[in-house]
């Protein structure tokens, strides 16, 4: 599974499944501690308002292995922060998890997401309700509303960040944070050289590669000169003979 940018910043990621921070009661909910190297070594603990810090299996969830804990009905009293420690006291990431009685949810991301991505807002509700108009709010103010129970936000940014909460006929959810990731900065180029200067790297190469044939250019016309020399020579003195023996 890949993970979000935000694991890959940290020793380890806490993910909740389902994908949200609010959820009605008796509802299951599994939290898994991932990192990069598959590790074990983590566990999932969580504060109250009623327990304190705890970890898993004491009293509150079951551990189908190490790094995961299942809680089959979570209750309102399992409101509170959860995250993942390792046996050295290294923290992943917190969240936030809200249980409640109403009748209304509103299904956000649990962790960060990255600027520029596209966002799926869910209403959920425990009633039939086709053919009802849910309503948006982003910190107390509409934002609009939906036949669908759902609302995506398009190319998210920081802008974006702030408490979530929908309605339908009536009902409230609670509020939820959406986080977004900034994205990297843009590094811009390197600026063209001014016309008439020469890298120092393109100058050494035409000199690694002009030198040596230069060099066998020379050497040539060289051994080519030597020779014309010679041959020279040994006419002059052929004819030097032939004049020597006439005169004799």
């Amino acid at each position: 599974m890949q993970l979000p940018p935000l694991c890959l910043l940290l020793s380890a990621c806490l993910r909740v499944s389902p994908d949200r921070s609010q959820f009605f009661k008796y509802e299951p909910v599994s939290l898994s501690c991932e990192d990069q190297l598959n590790s074990t070594s983590w566990k999932v603990k969580r504060t109250t308002s009623k327990g304190g810090e705890t970890s898993c299996t004491f009293g509150w969830g079951s551990t189908p292995t190490s790094s995961t804990c299942v809680i089959g009905n979570i209750y309102p009293s399992d409101s509170g922060v959860y995250w993942c420690e390792s046996a050295s006291g290294e923290r992943s990431n917190t969240v936030n998890i809200s249980i409640t009685d109403r009748t209304v949810i509103l299904e956000s991301p649990v962790l960060p997401v990255p600027e520029g991505g596209a966002v799926t807002l869910s209403c959920i509700s425990k009633s039939d309700l086709s053919n009802r108009r849910f309503d948006f709010y982003k910190d107390g103010g509409s934002i609009g509303n939906s036949s669908t129970g759902k609302m995506t936000l398009q190319r998210v940014s920081k802008s974006d960040e702030g408490l979530y909460s929908c309605r339908v006929q009536g009902e409230e959810s609670e509020e939820s944070r959406l986080s977004v990731e900034a994205s990297p900065p843009f590094s811009s180029p390197a600026p063209p050289l001014a016309s008439g200067s020469v890298s120092v790297s393109r100058l050494l190469c035409h000199l690694v590669v002009g030198v040596p044939y230069l060099m066998s250019t020379v050497l040539l016309g060289l051994i080519c000169k030597d020779r014309r020399v010679a041959r020279g020579a040994g006419r002059r003195r052929g004819s030097k003979d032939v004049v020597m023996e006439i005169v004799q």
